[in-house]
């Protein structure tokens, strides 16, 4: 076994009556919080969980009174400490936290950005996020996308959330720059997967999970589009694999994006902001859900971010310029 990885162990657990008809890995994630959904996916995959001695699938329906079986080989834990670093608190209470993330903070710990992340700064918040899975996070945003986060406070809290999450029961608005110019809005419903050679990315592909973005136009400019975007699925870089299956990638994605789009005779200004933008031109701007205590249905809003800000208005300038004058 490599070193820093801890040695097997063995949980098991009987199919209480309330999660009776669930998938596999829905009853798993709540009868074993402290693993992430994606993690205890990939164990049944692996064929580390038995149901009733079989080898499931993670789709499969589970009976109340079935034991589960959880074979864990725990990769090298990482300590995860507290940070100050600056957060921008939208909403908190006792049991829900609403963050406005800014473009450039990564929000889980990984190999690469062991600290200073979004976590590091929520525990430091609220130390008792250490006790809920993922100090509470329901759902991610990509290191470069900024906008709206939900945090859960307690395990119930997050319990719910994540299955308010599940059912889709969350609203969640983005605004995006998009490269060409769109005709309307549409939808784009392909499923998404692992790239089959680089698995660092992202792609459209038969078989993969079931993914649904909704999108609308809000002004076209001479070679780009800014767009309102809904997530119906929260599929990893699901906008940014989506918009580029369309033929229309975000700006300054440096994933699935392409060459620059710069319109002839365009403005300096234009030309200069469609160059420094170095991330994907996306944030999350609106976010609605059932709140885990009251069940009041609350929303949120964050304004863009200034670098958003200035590219739009730089496009709009260079919308309404006259023919000719590209300084």
């Amino acid at each position: 076994m490599n070193p820093g990885v801890r040695a097997s162990a063995i949980k098991e657990a009987l199919v209480p009556a309330n999660l009776a008809g669930l998938r596999l890995d829905q009853a798993l994630a709540q009868l074993f919080p402290e693993y992430s959904r994606s993690r205890l996916t990939q164990w049944i995959k692996d064929g580390r969980v038995l149901l009733d001695e079989r080898v499931p699938r993670p789709r499969d329906s589970v009976v109340s009174g079935q034991r589960l079986r959880l074979v864990v080989v725990e990769e090298p834990l990482m300590e995860l400490q507290p940070q100050a670093l600056p957060l921008e608190i939208v909403h908190a209470d006792a049991s829900l936290i609403v963050v406005n993330k800014p473009a450039g903070l990564v929000v889980h710990p990984g190999a690469g950005n062991p600290a200073g992340t979004l976590q590091n700064a929520l525990l430091h918040y609220a130390p008792e996020l250490i006790n809920v899975p993922r100090c509470g996070l329901v759902h991610r945003l990509d290191k470069d996308t900024s906008g709206l986060l939900a945090v859960a406070r307690t395990l119930e809290a997050h319990t719910q959330l994540v299955a308010a999450l599940a059912a889709r029961e969350f609203e969640r608005e983005y605004e995006a720059v998009a490269v060409g110019v769109m005709t309307g809005g549409g939808t784009v419903d392909a499923p998404i997967a692992r790239h089959h050679v680089d698995r660092k990315r992202m792609s459209v592909r038969e078989g993969g999970r079931a993914a649904v973005t909704h999108y609308r136009v809000l002004q076209r400019f001479r070679a780009h589009t800014h767009v309102s975007v809904q997530l119906e699925t929260g599929r990893t870089h699901q906008i940014r694999v989506h918009m580029a299956h369309i033929r229309h990638p975000l700006v300054g994605d440096p994933v699935y994006g392409r060459r620059l789009a710069i319109p002839a005779d365009s403005t300096l200004s234009l030309k200069e902001a469609l160059r420094s933008f170095k991330r994907q031109a996306l944030h999350a701007r609106r976010l609605g859900l059932a709140h885990p205590q009251s069940g009041e249905f609350l929303r949120w809003e964050a304004p863009l971010p200034g670098d958003m800000q200035q590219l739009l208005q730089a496009l709009d300038l260079d919308l309404r310029r006259e023919p000719g004058h590209g300084h």
